[in-house]
């Protein structure tokens, strides 16, 4: 199969560039059926976003840190700090308690 230089033009920044003969057979040789739809500045620059967990693509990225609450544990009465917000309808649990009655629960279920 010959490969031919193709002008192709950038989805996100609009450019035009060049896909290589080259870079087309090696495409073909690795299975891609997809011509690239970014120049290569782009590429890079979604690499890197995507490697410093700046991704929107659904991977594994980087965690933002938890906002903690406040609470009081609705079975002990200690003070205790919560990843959510607090509401007067569901009870609160410290980790002590909630540990020990999720392992009651899990019982029950059998």
């Amino acid at each position: 199969m010959s490969f031919a230089d193709k002008t192709l033009t950038c989805r996100d920044c609009g450019t035009e560039f060049v896909f290589t003969a080259g870079e087309q057979q090696f495409y073909a040789e690795k299975g891609f059926t997809n011509e690239p739809r970014r120049c290569p500045s782009c590429r890079r620059a979604a690499k890197t976003g995507r490697d410093a967990g700046g991704s929107s693509y659904g991977g594994y990225g980087a965690r933002a840190e938890r906002t903690m609450h406040p609470a009081v544990c609705s079975n002990c009465g200690k003070e205790t700090m919560v990843p959510f917000v607090p509401r007067n309808d569901k009870p609160v649990y410290c980790s002590d308690c909630f540990q020990e009655i999720r392992g009651q629960r899990s019982y029950s279920r059998y």
